[in-house]
């Protein structure tokens, strides 16, 4: 009796087949061709979540530093290079800003940390600017969809320029801005009212 069942034990076939292995590997490869993507675009959902939060956080400390020194502090994007934002004081007077950072020779320089350095050199009012922030980079994949220049006022309110009204810039109307942060097929929009509110949506 115990021959038979050592018999009929060594006798039952081991390990997989051809066909099981590649029905194994078929099943492997098309869950993989699914799941990709979806990673793909959760990494790069992600990347951009991350980018506009920056971006966010960076225009609430335009804002907030606005408030704090009564100046008027703009937020410049793909300065002074595709990528790159910086929060900077106003030079000169919101009644006629070419004499200061719309001057033809400011405007490409206003975010250079060559010619702005952060922090500044000195801290004396009247040498300005004293209240630039640190020139920022979105991650190398994640690129500036639209985007428009914001000046926060020490009232918390938002001015955009426009080239049919006279200095100073006019207050945001009731249409809001929207910075558009673009990776890919994928995009993120920071949403910018005339009183400073701001979503990401």
């Amino acid at each position: 009796m115990l021959k038979c069942t050592v018999a009929r034990l060594s006798s039952s076939p081991r390990g997989f087949s051809l066909i099981d292995t590649m029905l194994t590997v078929a099943l492997v490869g098309t869950m993989a061709a699914v799941a990709v993507p979806s990673m793909t675009s959760a990494i790069d959902g992600q990347r951009l979540g991350i980018d506009a939060q920056s971006v966010q956080r960076e225009m609430q400390l335009a804002r907030l530093a606005a408030v704090s020194t009564n100046r008027p502090i703009r937020v410049r994007f793909n300065c002074p290079s595709v990528g790159y934002y910086r929060r900077v004081e106003l030079i000169g007077s919101v009644n006629n800003p070419n004499t200061g950072d719309d001057a033809d020779n400011q405007a490409a320089r206003r975010c250079n940390p060559a010619y702005y350095p952060f922090p500044a050199a000195d801290s004396d009012p009247l040498s300005r600017p004293n209240s630039d922030g640190p020139t920022a980079q979105l991650n190398s994949k994640v690129s500036f969809g639209s985007t428009q220049t914001l000046e926060f006022w020490p009232n918390g309110t938002v001015h955009v320029y426009s080239s049919t009204a006279n200095q100073p810039w006019p207050q945001m109307g009731s249409t809001p801005v929207n910075i558009l942060l673009v990776k890919g097929a994928t995009t993120r929009s920071i949403t910018v009212n005339s009183l400073g509110k701001m979503q990401i949506q």
